[in-house]
C-alpha cells in the first residue's frame, strides 16, 4: 500500500506474504477487459489504453505446468486440494483451464478424498483413485478450522508423498506474519542475501514497521506502547483469509487481557499504513452505488519453483489491485468489504 509517511511523501510499504492459496489470478485476469469495455463504451480509448495488460492466471498455470514437467510423467495430473462448499470456484477454474490447455490434466479433491483414497507407493509416489499426482496445489488449508485429526493425517500423506506441494508445510510457515517480523530484524536480510547491500537496503524500504510480542523485556515494551496508542499499530495472529486483524480499541482491549500471558506470542505489531484516500464507485451485489472514500492494496502474484536447492524460476506472473472503502478496516473481497481493481497509470 502507498504509506503518506510523516512527512506526507507517499511510500510503497509492504502489507503481508502469501505463500498459500492466493486467490483472485483467475478473476483479475478478466478485470482489465471489464474496465477497458466500459472506458471504450464511455468515448474513452485513450483512457482504456492506460489501463496495464495483466494475466496472472497464465503465469500461475506456467509455474505449476513447470513443477508437472519436472515431475517427469507424462501421465499424472495436478491435484487441486478445495474445500466442500467452493464460493470461488470461477477464480480457481481459470488457472485450471489454463493446464488443460497445455494437455494437463487436473482433478479436484478434498482432503476427505485423500484421506479415503490416497495412498502412496514404495517410491513415495502419491496416488489418487489410481492416478498418479504429479502436483498438489492447496487452495484450502490455511485456517485452522480446515484441520482435523483426518485432514492433518492427508496433509501428512501429501507432504511425505514425491508430489510437487504448493507449497510444502515449509513455505506455507514461511509466509507467517511471525516470520515476516523476523525477517525485518536487523542483520537478518544480511544473512539471506550476502554481499547484496543495494538488494537488502531496496528490499528494507518496502517493510513498516513489525514488532515481536515475544515474552521478554522487548515484548512487555511494545506490549505497553500499543496499549498506550492502539491508533498507532496493527495487531496481527497468524491467520490468513482475511477479517482477523485488530485495530483500535477492539487491539487495546485484546492486548490488556492478554499482556502477561505467553497468548501474546501469537501475534505480532505493525505501523499502522496511513494510504492516502481517492475517490471512486465500488460495484457489489445488494450495495446502492455511490461514490466513496477509498483505498487500494497491490498484490504482486509470484512464481517460484525449485528443485531440491535449484532455483528453476522466479517470476513476477501479474498483479492484483483490491480496493474498499475507507470505514472497513479490515477484511477483502472474500468477505463482501473490497472489490476487484485495475491501476489505471498515470
Amino acid at each position: 500500500m502507498f504509506d503518506r509517511g510523516v512527512d506526507g511523501t507517499p511510500a510503497l510499504k509492504q502489507i503481508e506474504i502469501n505463500t498459500i492459496a492466493a486467490s483472485f489470478a483467475g478473476l483479475t485476469s478478466r478485470t482489465v477487459a471489464v474496465h477497458g469495455q466500459v472506458l471504450n463504451v464511455l468515448g474513452k480509448p485513450e483512457e482504456a489504453s492506460r489501463l496495464p495488460p495483466n494475466n496472472p492466471s497464465k503465469g500461475l498455470a506456467m509455474g505449476i505446468a513447470k513443477a508437472w514437467e519436472l515431475y517427469g510423467s507424462p501421465s499424472a495430473v495436478v491435484m487441486f486440494i478445495v474445500e466442500e462448499a467452493q464460493r470461488n470456484i470461477f477464480d480457481q477454474r481459470c488457472v485450471e483451464n489454463e493446464l488443460w490447455n497445455r494437455n494437463i490434466r487436473v482433478i479436484r479433491k478434498q482432503f476427505r478424498d485423500v484421506f479415503e483414497k490416497g495412498s502412496l507407493d514404495d517410491a513415495r509416489r502419491l496416488y489418487m483413485d489410481g492416478q498418479e499426482v504429479a502436483v498438489v496445489y492447496y487452495r484450502e488449508g490455511y485456517v485452522p478450522q480446515n484441520y482435523d485429526q483426518q485432514n492433518w493425517e492427508a496433509r501428512l500423506l501429501l507432504e511425505r508423498s514425491r508430489a510437487v506441494k504448493c507449497p510444502d508445510i515449509a513455505t506455507q510457515l514461511a509466509g507467517t506474519k511471525k516470520v515476516q517480523q523476523e525477517l525485518s530484524r536487523p542483520g537478518t536480510l544480511e544473512k539471506l542475501l550476502p554481499g547484496r547491500a543495494e538488494a537488502v537496503a531496496r528490499i528494507r524500504a518496502t517493510f513498516a514497521g513489525l514488532y515481536s510480542l515475544d515474552m521478554g523485556e522487548e515484548g512487555d515494551k511494545m506490549a505497553a506502547a500499543a496499549i498506550a496508542d492502539p491508533d498507532r499499530f496493527v495487531l496481527k495472529p497468524q491467520r490468513e483469509g482475511g477479517g482477523n486483524n485488530l485495530y483500535g480499541e477492539e487491539l487495546r482491549q485484546v492486548l490488556e487481557k492478554i499482556r502477561d500471558s505467553p497468548e501474546r506470542t501469537s501475534y505480532i505489531l505493525m505501523d499502522k499504513i496511513k494510504p492516502q484516500p481517492v475517490m471512486n464507485y465500488l460495484l457489489r451485489a445488494h450495495s446502492p452505488l455511490q461514490v466513496s472514500e477509498c483505498i487500494s492494496e497491490l498484490g504482486i502474484f509470484g512464481v517460484y519453483v525449485r528443485q531440491g536447492k535449484e532455483m528453476v524460476m522466479n517470476k513476477a506472473a501479474g498483479h492484483l489491485l483490491r480496493t474498499k472503502a475507507i470505514e472497513h478496516a479490515d477484511g477483502g473481497v472474500a468477505v463482501g468489504v473490497a472489490v476487484l481493481d485495475t491501476p489505471y497509470l498515470v
